[in-house]
């Protein structure tokens, strides 16, 4: 296992600079913005995907650097109902998945996407309850109509170029916790997760029994904590639309790791990935409101090094 960092923390740095920050930060690996909402400050995807030499190049300054590259990250909304938004979610999904493929990557982070709640509405509707009976109709809608037909058509796509589609659970998006991606990975195996405990903390979930319940499906990690404030929780419960900086008044906030869950907490999950098979990277997205870039990546690094487990687990000489 090894520990990596999201490089979208960095996106008023050069490409270089961002890597001598991760060198400096003792990771490993880089998890790379290529368009959505990440944007793609530090991957020309279009300038990558056109030449072997600046591909080279540009994979060249992270090996050089000891680091290797984890994966590609596009989180946007190809069901849309916003055509020309949609359509600009799967044109850069598409790039994604090619220039994963032409880079020996073997994984794109994304979102499910969310539809509109039925036809002719000009926005997403993201729905959280079974009645009044509307809600019901619109899920069918959504899934039946929207998102199973476009994942069955863009899924074949990602397998064919050998590319693997990590979905991260997020509200707001169709795909938000355990049986939702589960659900949409019927449709095709290449379909997965890209497994951030902090979206599922908040939401009441036990990152240790939705790792076991996923299993096999789990394609890549995110290192992210959060804090649930239990006083706003017992005044609002935990469903919060308040912008990120009233800290004080939402019910739950992004930390660095460590500052919502201790050690030992981070320690199930990895022990938990380990015994599912999961052995590739923990990626750390630092979204702390309270702490900067450096100190909260520092601290993040530092826990998952004494909460990781980076050999192998050998002969079990005492069986």
């Amino acid at each position: 296992m090894k520990i990596g960092v999201f490089t979208a923390l960095w996106g008023n740095l050069s490409f270089e600079e961002a890597l001598d920050c991760a060198v400096q930060h003792g990771v490993q690996a880089v998890e790379i913005g290529a368009g959505g909402y990440p944007g793609s400050p530090h991957c020309p995807v279009d300038e990558l995907l056109e030449s072997q030499a600046r591909r080279d190049e540009w994979l060249g300054e992270i090996a050089s650097r000891g680091l290797m590259l984890s994966a590609l990250s596009i989180h946007n909304n190809p069901l849309h109902p916003d055509a020309e938004v949609a359509r600009e979610a799967d044109e850069t999904f598409r790039k994604a998945i090619r220039l994963a493929e032409a880079l020996g990557v073997p994984v794109v982070n994304t979102f499910s996407g969310l539809p509109a709640g039925a036809p002719g509405d000009t926005m997403p509707n993201w729905v959280t309850c079974p009645w009044p009976p509307h809600f019901l109709e619109t899920l069918d809608y959504q899934w039946n109509k929207v998102a199973l037909p476009y994942w069955r058509e863009a899924a074949p796509f990602a397998a064919d170029h050998g590319i693997k589609v990590a979905f991260e659970m997020h509200p707001g998006m169709l795909v938000y916790n355990v049986e939702t991606l589960l659900r949409l990975r019927e449709v095709n195996p290449v379909l997965g997760c890209n497994f951030d405990p902090s979206h599922l903390w908040w939401n009441g979930v036990d990152p240790v029994e939705a790792i076991r319940a996923l299993g096999e499906a789990i394609f890549h990690v995110h290192g992210k904590d959060v804090a649930v404030d239990p006083h706003n929780v017992r005044v609002n419960g935990v469903n919060d639309n308040k912008p990120y900086d009233r800290i004080l008044d939402r019910a739950w906030t992004f930390r660095s790791i460590g500052y919502g869950h201790d050690v030992k907490a981070w320690k199930d999950i990895v022990s938990a990935l380990r015994m599912v098979g999961y052995d590739y990277v923990i990626s750390i997205e630092h979204e702390d409101a309270m702490m900067s870039t450096n100190e909260g990546l520092a601290k993040g690094v530092a826990l998952l090094k004494e909460a990781g487990i980076f050999e192998e687990a050998g002969e079990m000489f005492w069986a």
